[in-house]
């Protein structure tokens, strides 16, 4: 994701959520059958909301679509608390992160991207294994995808982050902290990562670790308030057909995509499309039933959320085990069939 051109998830100013103070009636009690209002960081992978409104799938599906940028991720869980807004997405990863537990507002109902180079660490040239990084300088910001790719590169090596002396950094300054000689590696997101392979050339910069080395475990999930959704269910299968159509519009007309796309991330066509290539993939109907299954029957996405959880948990990025059959409700995309996306 980006910032004014498109930065993942960085430190935010709360604008949308100033901006949605005001207008929190909006919503009524009338038209909550209807309404989705979202905040969601700037992330390239949550385009298919905007193409599905740029399209008129929402409309022609009945539902009103608001969706917002902000990127901290406090303003946007006390403007699910306050129920100023009725959805929210991110990565599983960031999900489970502090101060959310049990009782926390929020339900995983969909996916709608998985990263698949979008995140990972960058070294310079020599570095080449996750070991030589053992009491050297790493700087990452907290609670991000990359980091949690860095913990289970070292674990697989038998080390730990506390082996490290890791430097909390804002990932927008990717590129001048790659620039200081002191840092042994920097873990960041697209285009960051790009930007600094780029420009730092004198370190021989190369990707140390990507998302594409892990797939399945950084994904970009789809959160709504239970409350509202227990209310609204259809709403909420509508969304997600939406989401579908979407990604399947992608699929058959990519350039037109991405020409909708890039406007609401300030980027041109070419920037976007070099946001997206080689760093994500969009998770259509059918990879998304996979992670969801059915009532009785859980997908493939309990597990990683498990396995996620767990390494959470050892890095101190959350502090309550959250257990999948909590945390996910398949009930909405297992409703949908085949019919629905035509």
């Amino acid at each position: 994701m980006h910032m004014a051109i498109g930065f993942r998830r960085f430190t935010g100013v709360g604008l949308a959520v100033a901006l949605w103070a005001g207008v929190s009636v909006a919503a009524t009690a009338a038209h909550a059958d209807e309404k989705i209002r979202i905040l969601c960081p700037t992330w390239s992978g949550y385009a298919p909301v905007f193409v599905a409104q740029d399209l008129g799938y929402f409309k022609k599906l009945g539902i009103d679509v608001d969706i917002k940028f902000e990127d901290e991720r406090a303003n946007v869980m006390a403007a699910m608390d306050r129920k100023d807004i009725e959805m929210d997405m991110r990565t599983v990863g960031e999900y489970q992160g502090k101060p959310r537990d049990a009782k926390t507002p929020g339900v995983v109902i969909g996916t709608i991207d998985e990263s698949l180079g979008g995140d990972g660490v960058i070294a310079p040239g020599d570095i080449t294994s996750v070991e030589q990084l053992k009491g050297k300088t790493v700087a990452s910001e907290p609670n991000i995808p990359g980091r949690l790719l860095l913990q289970m590169a070292l674990k697989a090596k038998g080390l730990t982050l506390a082996d490290l002396d890791v430097k909390q950094i804002a990932t927008a300054d990717t590129v001048a902290v790659f620039a200081d000689p002191s840092i042994s590696a920097v873990v960041s997101y697209q285009p960051n990562l790009s930007q600094a392979l780029d420009k730092i050339k004198q370190r021989n910069p190369h990707l140390l670790i990507s998302s594409a080395q892990y797939p399945g475990i950084i994904v970009d999930v789809i959160i709504v308030r239970q409350d509202d959704l227990k209310a609204n269910p259809e709403k909420y299968k509508k969304f997600m057909i939406g989401i579908f159509k979407a990604i399947d519009y992608f699929k058959s007309n990519k350039a037109d995509f991405i020409k909708l796309a890039a406007p609401h991330f300030n980027l041109t066509p070419e920037e976007f499309a070099a946001s997206i290539d080689g760093s994500l993939e969009y998770t259509g109907y059918a990879q998304t039933a996979g992670y969801f299954g059915k009532p009785g029957a859980p997908g493939s996405l309990y597990k990683v959320f498990g396995e996620v959880m767990k390494l959470n948990l050892e890095n101190g990025a959350a502090d309550h085990d959250l257990k999948a059959a909590d945390q996910i409700d398949n009930s909405i995309v297992s409703g949908i069939t085949e019919a629905d996306l035509k």
